[in-house]
């Protein structure tokens, strides 16, 4: 059985996508690869890092990744899926997918000011949305392996 493959992108591939990515991983298993990748890479958000190893998944050791990159390198998906926010759309980059290209517009956790506790908290609820987003995504274009 040929896997789908799937790109998950977003401006910095800091938070939204990196979370998209693994949930996506984590629900599809062998039947889906999947990459995250952003426009301008940047650092990995350390909450974003806490929140997933909450839920048992370490990337704390993963670098982030260039659309570019992927692009130069010829690489194919059958589903880009962009977890840009509404107002950085236009900024989200744009990638070919072979069967369909997605818009999951959730709000950037890097805006989010406070506490490094006060981050956890306000950043939970969007984790909680990109998660279900992933669990309809597999289920709807992957299944499962389970």
């Amino acid at each position: 059985m040929q896997k789908t493959r799937v790109l998950v992108i977003c401006v910095h591939n800091s938070a939204r996508s990196q979370m998209a990515e693994e949930y996506i991983r984590s629900l599809g298993g062998d039947r889906v690869e999947v990459e995250s990748a952003g426009l301008e890479p940047g650092t990995l958000n350390p909450v974003v890092v806490e929140l997933l190893k909450r839920d048992g998944i370490d990337i704390s050791g993963k670098r982030t990744r260039s659309v570019f990159d992927l692009h130069a390198a010829g690489e194919s998906y059958d589903y880009v899926i962009a977890v840009c926010s509404p107002e950085a759309k236009e900024r989200c980059p744009l990638f070919p997918a072979e069967k369909e290209r997605l818009h999951w517009p959730f709000p950037d956790p890097s805006a989010v000011d406070g506490s490094f506790e006060e981050k956890l908290a306000a950043v939970a609820p969007i984790r909680d949305r990109i998660k279900t987003a992933c669990s309809d995504f597999v289920d709807r274009y992957v299944g499962r392996d389970n």
